[in-house]
């Protein structure tokens, strides 16, 4: 079975709506990183945020603060829709601010109607409410694969013939709590630029947001394949896993490559993969700018992937460095001859997807 992509939508620290973030990333343009504070030892924080302007902007749905949306179903299209909301970290924030509610309010503000919120299947709920879907509704919890994880799941749930469409949505909020976790890992690096294939791992910045991509039956872009995911055990071992899922994806030599390289160790990694397997390929990451996004990050990289196959051109690869074995775009650069695009995505947590994105015909 072959899906399509219907439709696209994106909110990003660059601002919001497909049309204008992939115009400022042709620009040469990156997200504006700002300082957050800690709340234990005093650590501050450079992260990527969506500009309150952004979010003024959007429906003014409480739960609707990093994503959001107008649209309503009618009722037969819900009842065959199905949700697939891919998250990361989101529900760790969810149930830090109930507890910390109760601690600076009292008990009372332990109300069982919130309670829910500190699940990770109550974005998922929610969204399914506010639009009104009526169909199979699920929550995937992975690391920064997980959306091209959830993009395979939607394949599975469509091949339900009960189902027409397929909406698939990622989203991550950014939260003190959340960068703590990633430096005491020792993945984030403290001051812009997100400096990819270094030869030496110089940390991420997250970011937050949100995308979404609607399936149906069919399109002028299609899925053409999806990589179920493999697991790596350590960090030497994910080149291995990226050699074995990109060999399966390969098909042709002018296909290019939307890599997650967001300046960790995973940056290498792909480095090597790719040089090894397609040397000629010419090779993208959207993270320099945009940053790591985490739960949303996965979709991001298909949306480009889309734009690019769409539009015939990739944006300039921020801040890599001089010398690279890989083929980087360093201006907008056409990919006219390309037929499709693979997206591989290496999460931080020994998670590994891809997929082949193609133009029908």
């Amino acid at each position: 079975m072959s899906l399509g992509i219907a439709g696209m939508g994106w909110i990003t620290p660059l601002g919001a709506g497909i049309d204008l973030v992939w115009d400022r990333l042709l620009r040469g343009e990156e997200a504006h990183a700002e300082k957050i504070a800690g709340q234990c030892d005093g650590q501050s924080y450079t992260v990527f945020r969506v500009p309150e302007s952004v979010l003024a902007s959007l429906a003014p749905h409480p739960r609707l603060r990093r994503v959001s949306s107008r649209v309503k179903l009618d009722l037969k299209i819900a009842g065959r829709t199905a949700l697939i909301f891919a998250i990361s970290n989101g529900g760790v924030i969810y149930t830090k601010r109930f507890y910390r509610d109760i601690i600076e309010s009292g008990p009372q503000a332990a109300s069982p109607l919130l309670f829910p919120e500190t699940v990770f299947n109550a974005p998922a709920s929610h969204l399914a409410a506010i639009l009104g879907i009526t169909g199979a509704t699920y929550t995937l919890v992975g690391d920064g694969a997980v959306g091209l994880v959830a993009m395979r799941m939607a394949e599975e749930v469509m091949a339900n013939v009960a189902i027409d469409y397929c909406l698939v949505v990622g989203a991550e909020e950014v939260d003190w709590l959340l960068c703590d976790a990633y430096r005491r890992w020792r993945l984030l690096r403290s001051e812009a630029p997100v400096e990819p294939f270094s030869e030496i791992a110089k940390g991420m910045i997250l970011s937050e947001g949100a995308g979404a991509i609607l399936l149906a039956r069919g399109g002028p872009l299609k899925i053409e394949s999806t990589h179920a995911g493999r697991y790596y055990r350590k960090r030497t071992d994910a080149e291995t896993v990226l050699k074995q899922i990109l060999s399966e994806l390969i098909e042709a030599e002018n296909d290019f490559v939307i890599a997650s390289a967001n300046g960790t160790f995973v940056d290498q990694a792909e480095c090597r993969a790719l040089s090894r397997l397609v040397p000629e390929a010419l090779v993208y990451t959207v993270k320099p700018a945009l940053g790591e996004s985490v739960g949303a990050g996965g979709l991001w990289q298909i949306i480009v992937a889309s734009q690019a196959l769409r539009h015939e051109e990739l944006p300039p690869l921020l801040h890599a460095p001089a010398e690279t074995r890989l083929r980087i775009p360093t201006i907008r650069m056409s990919v006219r001859n390309a037929r499709a695009a693979i997206v591989l995505s290496c999460g931080l947590n020994q998670q590994i997807a891809g997929l082949r994105l193609a133009l029908d015909g």
